[in-house]
């Protein structure tokens, strides 16, 4: 199965189908704003495309092998990597719902299965010392996009050209085909004929299960009061499909994906620790720019220096784990000190406010956090799957599973986040504003100063008007970042409990 000695093309296909992956989350997440003032859509159309962008791409990984085994994989690649393309051209020009949304829909349809395949040329092409070296490849494509791609975002939507940021895409999808014609073959083509099969109306249950659950909970954030049963009805139907999905999955003599033999403690752990951590990157990608850009007003192009910054810690963080892993592989140590980074990132946010020095307090606090997911998932990679290596179909179903546990984790984390806002904003809005009545003497003092320093220019009867203005105002910025507070108080917390579990543990030594 081994090809002959690698070149560098093998390790920099490995590193640009993994770039693709982790530049257009973390670009999109960062530019997510102007990107819905640019093509005129509502932050509800925004997070309705989000879904049907996870959703698809989870059935695309879901068949990734499937189609490697009956394509090969460099003319998958090469398919893959040309619709991806599609995509980003039709995200690129779009100019309303409708196109960004089939925009989206073609870039998930070819990109969904990228960071899979990254891996898989890894299990599939590399052995050894050499194996090591495409793990740094992928490892260095993740630290590097997200750490690039919040300032490739901010560069975007600072110069007026948001486009830019699918045409970036559309580049390195150019760049993932040319290097996987010339580095891959199609080896794999028909090597597990009868192995697997797939069933069309279990994935149509697969997609509209995934679907339904990100949509119904985004739902719950945008009309929750609105019609409470039918959100409730579709969130227990798409639950429900996709346990009937996975049941079938698990019975079946010729699955698509082999869940059975994954069934044990080690692998169930490694992907409720993936899924913790891509939770988190879904919450935190969308919680951290509306802090410091809606909440604290710092422009678009501060935030994205300032992101960028904080996650070059991620290169460093895995330069030392790499160098680390060979000689101590044990992964307690490493997760330790990840989630003491989580636990710290919250505490460091947590007590932000407008006049905090950004330099201080947000650049550390966003450097925690990169240590964090670079010491967190590549061991949690390089633990999981252990005893699953020498099953190259096992391996790649569990591959499969873990990465459409991602793009559902991300999506969730995302809508965990904004239900999270809306109320807890809701609460500290309802305490502040019992405040603001005639009976406050602070309210009365903070009114009549206003009114005096605006007076002399606009006239008696307009201050009166802008003074109230700027107290609701500033009562809705108060809301919003005692919001953000509570968030990342959660945060810590969280980290907290994540160092007790990892040493109350006994699966990973």
């Amino acid at each position: 199965m081994h090809a002959r000695t690698p070149g560098l093309m093998l390790y920099a296909t490995i590193f640009v189908l993994t770039a693709i992956e982790f530049l257009q989350l973390s670009m999109v997440a960062f530019g997510a704003g102007p990107i819905m003032g640019e093509v005129s859509i509502t932050p509800e159309d925004f997070s309705l495309i989000a879904a049907v962008y996870a959703s698809v791409a989870i059935l695309v990984i879901s068949m990734q092998r499937w189609f490697v085994t009956r394509l090969g994989g460099r003319l998958f690649i090469q398919c893959a990597t040309a619709v991806s393309l599609l995509g980003a051209v039709l995200c690129a020009t779009s100019h309303d719902f409708a196109s960004f949304l089939l925009g989206r829909f073609v870039m998930a349809l070819g990109g969904g299965a990228l960071f899979t395949s990254a891996r898989m040329i890894i299990h599939h092409r590399l052995a050894g010392p050499q194996r090591f070296m495409g793990i740094k490849a992928l490892a260095y494509g993740v630290a590097l996009c997200i750490s690039a791609g919040p300032w490739l975002a901010a560069q975007a939507v600072s110069n007026d050209t948001w486009s830019a940021i699918f045409w970036l895409l559309a580049i390195f999808d150019v760049l993932a085909f040319v290097l996987a014609s010339r580095s891959l073959d199609n080896r794999l083509r028909g090597y597990e004929q009868g192995r697997s099969d797939w069933n069309p109306w279990l994935q149509v249950l697969l997609v509209g299960g995934s679907f339904g659950l990100l949509y119904a909970l985004q739902r719950f954030y945008y009309d929750f009061y609105g019609d409470v049963l039918f959100v409730a009805s579709v969130l227990v139907a798409a639950l429900l499909g996709l346990i009937v999905y996975a049941h079938h999955q698990r019975l079946n003599q010729q699955p698509l994906l082999h869940i059975r033999p994954m069934l044990h403690p080690r692998y169930l752990a490694g992907l409720a620790l993936f899924l913790f951590a891509y939770l988190m990157l879904g919450a935190n990608n969308y919680v951290v720019p509306v802090m410091l850009q809606r909440t604290l007003g710092y422009s678009w192009e501060t935030v994205g220096h300032f992101e960028a910054l904080g996650a070059l810690a991620a290169i460093v963080t895995f330069t030392v784990v790499a160098r680390l892993l060979p000689k101590h592989p044990a992964p307690r140590k490493f997760w330790i000190t990840g989630f003491l980074a989580l636990a710290t990132f919250g505490a460091l946010l947590a007590r932000l406010d407008p006049a905090a020095d950004p330099w201080l307090h947000v650049l550390p606090a966003l450097a925690c956090y990169n240590i964090f997911l670079l010491t967190v998932l590549p061991i949690a990679a390089m633990q999981a799957f252990r005893q699953m290596e020498n099953d190259e179909t096992l391996f790649s179903n569990a591959q499969q599973v873990k990465n459409m546990l991602a793009q559902a984790g991300i999506a969730l984390g995302i809508s965990v986040a904004t239900l999270g806002q809306q109320w807890r904003t809701t609460v500290h809005y309802n305490m502040l504003n019992a405040q603001v009545s005639p009976d406050n003497p602070v309210y009365l003092a903070t009114i009549q100063h206003l009114q005096s320093a605006l007076a002399a220019s606009v006239g008696p009867v307009q201050a009166a008007q802008i003074a109230v203005a700027r107290v609701a105002q500033s009562l809705a910025q108060q809301s919003a970042l005692l919001a953000n507070i509570d968030h990342f108080m959660l945060i810590a917390t969280l980290g907290v409990l994540g160092i007790v579990v990892t040493l109350a543990q006994k699966i990973f030594r």
